[in-house]
């Protein structure tokens, strides 16, 4: 089946058809390390990993470039209120990003450069508006250049809007601008600003405006032309508006299509500064297991505004502990049987149809939680040969959706250890039945199950041993 996703240029559900066959250009608009990773970094972070993953799966080979910004007038700011170097300060903050990414099992991507390191190429895209008629040096000798929106007859085709219903640019002084709405390619050096943060070029010292960032580390490192665009809902406009209108304008093809996720809410309430609920990185991956806190973000549908409330996290683990309760019972209850070494794990037609419309990862999370309970059903049955469909289904989505909670790389450390002793003291609580029945020591034995059924736990007699389960 053909992968569609929806083009928020062309606000409509299309087949995905790459530029070049078998392979996938994507850029993401990264952060901007200004302060440290909050929630709403993981999960866009999150969001292109999956999408990443599922274009992987199908077979085609996936160059992600995801950005960092290390120049920008909001870093500066706040290194100016310290004895910080801006460099410094956006440097350290960049080292604080990996291991969130690390945490919930994001893929590094091929690519991840920093702004700072573009800064010629940025420079020949800016020369090429200049000769194009396209950009202008202010006339008031501060060194900014700008981007004409008057020149560029389909500014605004992004968002849908006429330039004559638009804001003014706030992403410089305006007095040097013949149009409020033109916006800043290049500004000059500030006498209040660091040397540090300022590159000579022809039109005077200074240092690059923030959108054309991206046109020019898009266009580095996945050529003029290439297949997504993508980024938080929140960079819509201005910021990729601007990026295609000077992306065009310099005679570059650009994106094939444009790609948004939505953002995180707090308990109804947009996560800001000003309204003080902004929740880090690191505090939020402290309350639940890492795999629990990407399955959360996983099951919302990557366009949608997940809205975080107490007892989110709780909500996601019940559910995930409901999938991880399955595979472990499955495995317990299929080994030493023929069912143990069931074939390849190939992803049903049910599952792949919902990831290949727009990456419907409820529908697919759904068409999940329908095969457990069917699985768990067949196990209760004595249905092996159901069961073990089931665990074949089950076994081959998880690890697509990077969630399998029974893979390795979510269970080393200390947290996984802590996770798995309530299955070892089963497992030994177990083997002292077994061996009080076999001695026929039968009340010692009933009397194990009682413990074990008092902390809600099946257990199973079969003529291949003794299983256990969680109560559903």
């Amino acid at each position: 089946m053909t992968i569609r996703l929806y083009d928020s240029r062309q606000q409509a559900l299309v087949d995905f058809v790459p530029l070049v066959p078998g392979q996938v250009g994507l850029y993401v608009c990264g952060p901007t390390v200004q302060s440290s990773p909050h929630i709403g970094h993981l999960r866009s972070a999150l969001v292109y990993d999956l999408w990443r993953r599922w274009f992987t799966y199908r077979g085609l080979d996936v160059t992600l470039v995801r950005n960092v910004t290390d120049i920008d007038d909001k870093i500066l700011a706040l290194a100016a209120d310290t004895t910080e170097e801006g460099w410094a300060r956006a440097y350290r903050t960049e080292l604080e990003f990996p291991a969130g990414y690390q945490a919930l099992g994001i893929l590094p991507p091929p690519y991840e450069p920093r702004a700072t390191a573009s800064v010629s190429e940025m420079q020949q895209i800016i020369t090429t508006l200049l000769d194009k008629g396209h950009a202008y040096v202010a006339p008031d000798g501060s060194g900014d250049v700008y981007f004409d929106t008057a020149s560029w007859p389909t500014y605004g085709a992004l968002t849908n809007q006429s330039i004559d219903d638009m804001a003014p640019a706030a992403d410089a002084d305006p007095r040097g601008k013949r149009d409020p709405r033109d916006f800043a390619l290049w500004k000059g050096h500030k006498s209040d600003e660091p040397q540090s943060a300022s590159w000579a070029s022809p039109w005077g010292e200074g240092r690059p405006g923030w959108h054309i960032e991206c046109s020019a580390m898009s266009a580095r490192y996945l050529g003029e032309a290439f297949d997504i665009h993508g980024g938080g809902l929140d960079l819509r406009f201005p910021h990729h508006e601007n990026e295609l209108a000077q992306s065009t304008a310099a005679g570059m093809g650009f994106a094939s299509h444009w790609m948004h996720n939505g953002l995180v809410a707090v308990e109804g309430q947009k996560m800001s500064k000003s309204l003080g609920n902004s929740i880090f990185a690191a505090d939020f991956l402290a309350q639940a297991r890492p795999v629990v806190v990407r399955y959360f973000f996983s099951a919302a549908h990557y366009r949608s505004t997940i809205d975080y409330h107490e007892g989110a996290l709780l909500e996601a683990e019940a559910a995930l502990d409901r999938v991880e309760t399955f595979l472990e019972r499955a495995q317990r209850r299929l080994a030493d049987t023929r069912f143990a070494g069931v074939g390849a794990r190939v992803v049903p037609d049910e599952f792949g149809e919902a990831m290949d419309d727009d990456l419907n990862v409820p529908q697919a999370v759904a068409v999940l939680h329908d095969t457990v309970r069917a699985g768990n059903v067949a196990l209760d049955d004595g249905d092996l040969d159901a069961a073990a469909r089931a665990w074949q289904h089950v076994a081959a989505r998880v690890p697509v959706l990077g969630s399998d909670p029974t893979a390795p790389e979510w269970r080393a450390g200390d947290e996984g250890d802590a996770h798995r002793a309530p299955g070892t003291l089963v497992d030994v609580l177990l083997a002292a039945r077994q061996q009080a029945r076999a001695d026929r020591d039968f009340s010692r034995a009933d009397e194990i199950r009682g413990v074990l059924t008092g902390a809600g736990i099946t257990i199973e007699d079969t003529p291949s041993g003794s299983h256990w389960s969680l109560e559903q």
